[in-house]
This record gives C-alpha cells, structure tokens and sequence, in this order.
C-alpha cells in the first residue's frame, strides 16, 4: 500500500499507513545503529549511537503499545525513504578514508534519519489528536522529545568538535 493510493481513504487509514511505515524504519534503525556505533571512531558518538539504540527499541514498544490502543493489527509496510537513508549511510561510510571525516558523515548520516522520524511522530500526534485519540497522541509525543532530543545531541556533538576534527 502506497501512500498515495487508493487504499488510503480516510484519515485513520492514513494514520495506521503511518504507524505501520515508521514502526518498519524504527525496526531498521534497531538494526543499522549497531553497525554506525561499530564503524565511530569518535568514544561520544560511539556511546551516543548506542544510548539511541536501547531509545529505539523503547520506540519499536511504544509503537506496538500504540497499535493496540487503537485497536490495529502490529504490522510493517516497507519504507523506501528510511532504506534509502540506511543504504545512503553505508555506502557513504563505505567510500570516506579518513576516520574524523567518517564520524561527521556518520552524524549526517544519523540525523537525516532523526528528521524523517520527527516529521513522521509530529504527523501521527496531530492526527491521532484528529481523531480523538489523544491517548495515542501522548504515547508518540514522547517518542517524539527522544527523537528531537537526540537530533540535538548529535547537533552538539557535531558543531563542537567532530566538525572541526574532520575539517583540519
């Protein structure tokens, strides 16, 4: 099912569309932080990726508590814009020698994931809100300030040090 398809007729039918795609590239992200904590040589990005990763886990959770609430079938749809930002990641991570330059593409990396789910959680809160549901809204909304909160840490980090390290 396409986001803009024919299946999608109603304004729950979109948010369950969506719960469905950002469970998927939560799911994902549970697999790809391992592999960019693997390949950060900087020790606070490193810790960073894994401290997001038990974050995402809790996220997959929240999601599943979040379907049944609503009273959804837990279920994926394919993602192509999270795999594309995966697949961009690794073979970006894949072509840079330099590892201070690694660490500040591993950061883009990371946060261009982050704004997708940002934009994905904010959606799904209005629309959960839409259709009465502000109890779902309230479970996503935390989900959310972890996802805005790490895309800040990352931000930090970058701008104070690994930025600067990759650039000299």
């Amino acid at each position: 099912m396409g986001l803009f398809t024919k299946d999608i007729k109603t304004m729950n039918d979109l948010f369950v569309h969506q719960l469905q795609d950002i469970y998927y590239a939560e799911q994902q992200l549970t697999k790809a932080l391992p592999k960019m904590a693997d390949k950060a040589t900087d020790p606070q990005l490193k810790q960073g990726f894994l401290t997001h990763l038990e974050e995402t886990r809790q996220h997959v959770k929240r999601l599943e508590e979040v379907f049944k609430m609503h009273g959804t079938e837990v279920k994926a749809v394919d993602c192509p814009a999270i795999d594309g930002i995966i697949e961009e990641a690794d073979e970006t991570a894949g072509e840079v020698a330099d590892k201070a330059v690694l660490d500040a593409a591993l950061i883009n990396a990371a946060q261009a994931a982050e704004h997708y789910e940002i934009v994905r959680y904010g959606s799904l809160i209005a629309w959960a809100k839409q259709l009465g549901r502000t109890d779902c809204a309230a479970v996503l909304a935390k989900t959310l300030e972890e996802e805005k909160a790490t895309d800040k840490k990352l931000t930090s980090l970058a701008e104070s040090r690994i930025n600067l390290r990759a650039a000299s």
